[in-house]
């Protein structure tokens, strides 16, 4: 199932139950798969896509949160915390700190990396892996420690 035969019907539930964070959450993600469907390449999104794309929502609206939390304006951010929260669902299982330092443990073994000249072998092959399950941020913390 596509991800947009999946908010079709959570869109009509949020609409019905009036939920307004999940209204703006799920009216961002259409908003966003219409723009990637008519941005002139006539490319389809398979499920990596959808992953990255979902993952960039979340990504913008934490900076955002970020910064509004800096700023102390709580009206600003409560909102940006709501969709996060609604993108999320979206987004496959996150992987625990436990199973992703497992995964670039074995990543790690497998490439015979042992100092941070091979970051990059390691990063690609951890990233494609965690497809999803782990921010790139979280994913690049682990490896530089594991390999420092």
């Amino acid at each position: 199932m596509t991800l947009q035969e999946r908010i079709t019907p959570d869109l009509k539930a949020a609409m019905r139950a009036k939920d307004q964070a999940a209204l703006r959450g799920i009216r961002a993600i259409k908003n966003a798969l219409l723009l990637q469907q008519t941005d002139g390449s006539g490319a389809t999104l398979d499920e990596a896509g959808e992953i990255a794309l979902l993952q960039k929502l979340v990504k913008s609206r934490q900076e955002s949160l970020e910064i509004y939390e800096k700023q102390g304006r709580e009206d600003l951010a409560q909102p940006e915390r709501e969709e996060i929260e609604v993108i999320s669902r979206y987004l496959p299982e996150q992987l625990s700190d436990e199973k992703l330092e497992a995964l670039i443990r074995e990543v790690i073994a497998e490439t015979g990396a042992t100092s941070m000249r091979d970051m990059g072998k390691v990063m690609g092959q951890a990233n494609a892996r965690a497809a999803g399950r782990a921010d790139g941020k979280q994913i690049a913390a682990t490896v530089k420690r594991l390999l420092a």
